[in-house]
């Protein structure tokens, strides 16, 4: 007998010895600490893959049945103990091979028998997918949902508030509050098809593509694609081990989302300031600082902004570690799930973290009206006015900036302030009805092209919303509240026309 020292590994038999010889290199090439989180993935991969081998005449039916009820116990132990299941170790390197040890020790030959037809190669690839579309249905998804619907929720307490707008940072027109949350209601929704749409196209089963080249066992690999929910099997066993377009799509989705969300935050950060006073965050969400007694810092909306920097360079380094590959497996790829599973991470959290600001912040609606009148928001509106008088546009403009300017020369600061008399100086076309055009309030009701981000815009995406989405239950509250946001529009009209002409 040879006194030679053979390695534990199953897989290096080929060999004296293995890298577990020395302790660096056994963790080195270890990746249990991250992918154990493929458990679930794996024991399913592993139970369509042996029910196919059963089908196919390759183990025995009580084969089948030691590796499937092994397999349930061993997923069951880690669902109670999570990482610190005894089963996960270095020396076995991986979620598959720490699994499969695990069904060995536990039922014995049947479970030599389950690696038949399979490499890490092709079962990785699965696991991956199978984890992506999970994560995608099962976390992605609902978190974008309950942000969008806190979005909602918050423009039906404070929709109808009036607000500036902005480009360049620079007051622009009058909208209503339910105008920009339903802008942001619409980036997240576009965010959650971009996500899902990564599982839609991931229809090809990598399974039984083996290490390269498949494998001449008589496998039955649309019998393992139909188990999986693929509507296909990868037409190619090369492509199949090496390609991680899932892991790229998914992470860049997960960059979309996170983008989206940082400029959220910013503009928040922004409403919050001392300066703007557009919103009130919840105490919970707020830090104060060590030195400032009276500081309440947006930390939370902070650190969402800057956690998208990690998320984009998750995005790059997976990129990157793809790009020099030769095709086929390389072990370069095992790194590809610590890039997916950080963004994952963080967007999640971040995504959690803004439905539940976004449940507890007010729109300020006294401090917001309280500086209406500056920047001369009913410009474009007067403009628009003077368009309806027969005068084209660009010359309403020039009208518009010279009345701005007379404004600002008499110290008036709002056009609504300037006299019939004033206005008929530039334009002898302006009549009396030129005061309902201007004011914050009046322009809100005035809009009325499709998307319009003033009050008639606000409530049909409110119905819009409610005929798509909201529960038969709801109807009765909603359609209230709806109402109430008409009546609300009819009121501001009687108001106003109930001011003297030229009335500030």
């Amino acid at each position: 007998m040879s006194d030679t020292k053979t390695t534990s590994k199953p897989w290096e038999h080929a060999k004296s010895s293995g890298s577990e010889t020395d302790p660096l290199a056994a963790r080195f090439v270890s990746s249990i600490d991250y992918d154990w989180r493929l458990y679930k993935q794996d024991i399913r991969g592993s139970i369509a893959h042996a029910t196919m081998l059963e089908q196919v005449g390759l183990i025995t039916a009580g084969d089948l049945e030691a590796i499937e009820a092994g397999l349930r116990a061993i997923e069951s132990e880690i669902d109670e103990r999570g990482r610190g299941w005894p089963g996960f170790t270095y020396e076995l390197e991986d979620i598959h091979m720490c699994v499969e040890a695990a069904l060995i020790e536990r039922v014995g030959e049947p479970g030599r028998k389950l690696h038949t037809g399979r490499s890490r190669n092709d079962q990785v690839a699965l696991d991956l997918m199978l984890w992506v579309r999970d994560a995608i249905e099962e976390r992605v998804t609902p978190l974008l949902d309950a942000l969008t619907d806190g979005l909602v929720a918050l423009a039906e307490r404070d929709g109808a508030i009036v607000m500036p707008s902005y480009t360049h940072l620079q007051r622009a027109q009058p909208i209503v509050v339910g105008g920009e949350l339903f802008a942001w209601h619409e980036a997240f929704v576009r965010a959650g098809q971009r996500v899902a749409q990564v599982g839609v196209d991931m229809y090809h089963s990598p399974l039984g593509s083996g290490a390269v080249a498949g494998t001449s066992l008589p496998l039955n690999r649309d019998m393992t694609a139909e188990a999986l929910d693929f509507p296909l099997n990868a037409s190619s066993s090369i492509d199949a081990t090496a390609n991680r377009d899932a892991a790229v799509d998914f992470v860049y989705a997960l960059s979309m989302t996170a983008m989206t969300l940082s400029r959220w935050a910013e503009q928040w950060i922004i409403y919050a300031s001392t300066e703007f006073g557009f919103i009130k965050l919840d105490d919970a969400y707020t830090t104060g600082s060590s030195m400032m007694p009276q500081k309440q810092n947006p930390d939370m909306l902070e650190l969402i902004r800057g956690k998208c920097g990690a998320v984009y360079g998750s995005l790059v380094a997976l990129l990157t570690t793809l790009k020099g590959l030769p095709i086929a497996y390389n072990r370069d790829l095992q790194e590809d799930k610590k890039h997916v599973f950080r963004a994952f991470d963080d967007v999640c959290d971040c995504l959690e973290m803004a439905a539940k600001i976004v449940a507890g912040t007010t729109f300020q609606k006294e401090r917001i009206a309280s500086t209406l009148d500056r920047g001369y928001l009913d410009a474009t509106s007067l403009a628009d006015y003077l368009v309806t008088k027969g005068v084209p546009f660009r010359t309403a403009h020039q009208v518009v900036g010279r009345l701005v300017q007379v404004s600002e020369e008499r110290g008036l600061g709002a056009l609504g302030k300037l006299s019939l008399e004033q206005f008929r100086a530039e334009s002898e076309l302006v009549e009396a009805d030129v005061f309902d055009w201007l004011g914050a309030e009046n322009v809100v009701k005035r809009y009325q092209s499709d998307g319009n981000a003033g009050l008639s815009g606000f409530v049909s995406l409110l119905e819009w919303v409610r005929s798509e989405g909201a529960a038969e239950g709801e109807a009765l509250e909603w359609d209230d509240m709806v109402s109430g946001l008409r009546n609300l529009a009819d009121q501001m009209e009687a108001e106003h026309a109930s001011k003297p002409k030229g009335a500030d």
